[in-house]
């Protein structure tokens, strides 16, 4: 894709939660500190139940299989439940 086409930037974060770890793909406008907004988005939402464990941009892969659709999806959550055969 064009740059200048591009808005923003995927960030993968990886962290736990009750010791239990867990992964977020989430997208930012590119002139956002990813890491700033992500880890205070965790310790808004989760407070003390959750470390960060890292936080880095997308891969070019991770971000292809995100547009596609094709990253694993957390079968705890009712939206990542792949219904039919």
């Amino acid at each position: 894709m064009p740059p200048f086409y591009k808005t923003s930037r995927l960030w993968v974060i990886d962290f736990t939660y009750d010791g239990r770890p867990r992964r977020w793909i989430k997208p930012l406008r590119e002139r956002e500190d990813g890491h700033a907004v992500l880890a205070a988005e965790l310790r808004e939402l989760y407070g003390s139940r959750a470390r960060v464990v890292l936080i880095r941009p997308a891969t070019n892969e991770e971000e292809t299989q995100f547009i596609h659709g094709d990253l694993p999806k957390n079968v705890l959550c009712p939206t990542g439940r792949r219904g039919g055969p």
